[in-house]
Formats: structure tokens, sequence, C-alpha cells
């Protein structure tokens, strides 16, 4: 029964998936969609850094396209689906980047990140007693992903959302 309802929900979330093994390829010059878009990233958290909000917005743009790409070509990776969430969380979207966070964590429960961000997406949409329940497994992670969610959920590292 577990296996019907994850594959239903794959097929929700993932509609025009088609599932296959192909590699990610990504471009002609050997660089993955995945790192594309990884640097992405990188590049936007340090334009928000320094309050250049619409330059960061349109590299997440870009990179959950490529995550959306890198996805197509190597399904149900639990760092692609990681980033789909941040991305699409940054994005405004709370409710599909959650869902992409979930799916993560049914691939690798204990996965950092993925516990760190939907974490902070529940303090960002005030559902305080499910952040702390994130905060829990990463307890003994002995982490920088545990201290950045605890600072945030006590209030003394605001989070952009």
């Amino acid at each position: 029964m577990k296996k019907i309802i994850y594959i239903l929900l794959l097929i929700i979330i993932f509609p025009n998936n088609s599932f296959s093994a192909a590699t990610d390829s990504g471009s002609s010059d050997g660089t993955s969609s995945y790192t594309k878009a990884y640097n992405l990233i990188k590049q936007a958290k340090k334009y928000e850094k320094k309050g250049k909000a619409e330059k960061a917005q349109k590299r997440y743009k870009k990179a959950q396209k490529l995550l959306l790409k890198s996805n197509k070509e190597k399904p149900l990776q639990a760092d692609t689906l990681n980033y789909l969430g941040f991305t699409t969380r940054k994005l405004g979207d709370y409710k599909k980047g959650e869902e992409f966070y979930l799916l993560g964590l049914k691939i690798n429960p204990n996965h950092k990140g993925i516990n760190e961000y939907l974490g902070e997406l529940y303090v960002v949409t005030e559902r305080i007693d499910l952040a702390k329940e994130r905060l829990e497994i990463l307890k003994d992670c002995n982490c920088e992903e545990y201290d950045e969610l605890k600072e945030i959920i006590e209030g003394t590292k605001k989070s952009k959302y």
C-alpha cells in the first residue's frame, strides 16, 4: 500500500516526468544541470546578503528550471529535491516547496539540508512545532544546519523566507 501511495504522489508532483534512467548531461561543456543550479543558488544567496533581491530571484528562477530538468533526467535524488524545495520556497511557493522537501525526506529521512530548510519553511509559515520536529531530527548531527535552524526558531537569526 505504501508503494502505491508513493507512486501516486510521484505522478501528482511530477506529471510530465518520464522517470527514465537517463544521465544528467546538462550541457555540451559537461557541466550537469544540477551543478549549474547549485552554482546559481550560491550566487543568489550572495545577492540576498547584499540586499539585491531582484538579482537573487532571477538566479533562483534559473536554478529551479535547471533542477526540474535534472530531476527529469535523474529522478528522485534527495539533493535535487532539496534544492527544488529551496528554490521553490525562495520564489514564494511554500506549498510546492514543502512537497519537494517531503518527497526528498521519503528518500532520505535524515537529509540535513532538507530538514533544515523544511524547518525554515515551517517557521515562516508559523508552524513552529513542526520546525522543532525538524530540529529534533538534526540534534545529534553536530552540524551547522542544526545551529542555523535553532537560531531561526529562537528568533536570534532572521530567515528571509
